[in-house]
């Protein structure tokens, strides 16, 4: 196996360094359906196992969601039903329904950070939604695909291939390209797409959601074509900076150290890219190339790109902060609502010091089935 490990730039910045600079800050702009070639509702299915007799008091009708189709996977499926839409709520925010409990919002303002997490992600590639040498790809599969947004723009990239995106939650936008369908369905529950079936499955930030990684790896490597790739996609859960400008007693740093103590305690990691390609390679894959990408936290930077991704960043990361924190720290760690406030308004606080040189990594590994 042949294993790299890169960095996407050089060092940003020294001790003492720091520059007092405001950036304005403009969200990226949304996908419009008069931005889209041509676009449909989008396809909602439940995969169920095929020897499951799934039952529901009602099946939805009249909704966004009437366009429904019975998939061409492996698996039987069924109506997307009102049942994956009873959302769980919790200190005033929304949880998903459906699949292995998953501790981070569903809700609207949740939604806005993922989108505005992904065009940080674009920016770091400089544009490439993925890394691996992609060519004519007739099916595609999103895990983990939250708003659907890279699967709708890797289907604008290739029109004529099928692109799949599953979620516990079915939080899609109601335009998308008529080449996009969405399925819900639990990825840490056997995968029932058809086996060999797939010429490229992404996964993004699937961390503190994945109950067995080396088991995720074997699904997607058998229901891969022989040749086709798999993608991961994993930001670090650390706050690193490398004149040591965050102090280790910090509240940021606690606040990652906290968050992977907590995850550790239900049975996920927010620890998989050490061990991503090991896992590859466990699964059969070669060709197995893996890099990391440094996405700096705020305007500190002098380089204009590293800058620009830091503005970003940091909008992000205050966004994100208490839907990360909320439900981790009270239903898992068990600390005080009142207390959990003030902590978030402190973490927030903290990610806008601008004599903190921080960033985290992002690791981004793939590798090919054998011919």
């Amino acid at each position: 196996m042949s294993t790299t490990e890169q960095s996407s730039s050089a060092e940003a910045g020294k001790a003492g360094e720091s520059q007092a600079v405001e950036t304005s800050v403009q969200q990226p702009p949304e996908i419009t359906p008069s931005e889209l070639q041509t676009v449909s509702e989008p396809t909602y299915t439940i995969a169920i196992d095929e020897g499951e007799t799934f039952q529901t008091d009602y099946t939805s009708s009249g909704s966004d969601y009437d366009s429904l189709y019975g998939s061409d996977s492996g698996s039987a499926t069924t109506s997307l039903t009102e049942s994956v839409k009873n959302y769980k709520y919790h200190n005033g925010r929304r949880y998903n329904a459906y699949g292995t409990q998953y501790f981070i919002p569903n809700d609207d303002v949740q939604q806005e950070q993922l989108d505005l997490f992904h065009h940080v992600f674009l920016l770091r590639l400089g544009g490439k939604l993925f890394l691996a040498p992609i060519e004519s790809p007739q099916k595609i599969m999103d895990v983990g695909t939250g708003t659907g947004i890279w699967a709708i723009q890797v289907a604008e990239d290739f029109p004529e291939a099928a692109v799949m995106g599953n979620d516990v939650s079915p939080i899609q936008p109601n335009w998308v390209p008529p080449n996009v369908s969405f399925e819900v369905d639990d990825f840490n529950e056997p995968w029932l797409q058809t086996p060999g079936s797939y010429d490229f499955i992404h996964s993004r930030d699937c961390h503190a959601a994945v109950s067995d990684w080396s088991d995720f790896v074997r699904n997607a490597f058998h229901i891969l074509k022989p040749g086709g790739w798999y993608e991961s996609q994993e930001h670090t859960v650390e706050i690193t900076a490398d004149d040591g400008s965050v102090p280790e007693d910090n509240i940021l740093k606690d606040w990652v150290r906290d968050l992977s103590d907590a995850f550790e305690r239900i049975g996920k990691t927010c620890h998989a890219h050490p061990h991503i390609d090991k896992w590859m390679e466990e699964a059969g894959f070669t060709n197995i190339k893996k890099q990391y990408f440094k996405l700096p936290i705020g305007t500190w930077p002098k380089d204009p790109v590293e800058k620009e991704i830091g503005a970003f960043n940091l909008v992000n990361m205050l966004d994100a902060t208490e839907g990360f924190t909320n439900a981790v720290y009270t239903r898992v760690l068990g600390r005080d609502n009142e207390v959990v406030a003030q902590t978030i308004k402190d973490i927030r606080k903290n990610l806008k010091n601008k004599s903190f040189h921080m960033y985290f990594r992002f690791c981004v590994t793939y590798g090919q089935k054998p011919e």
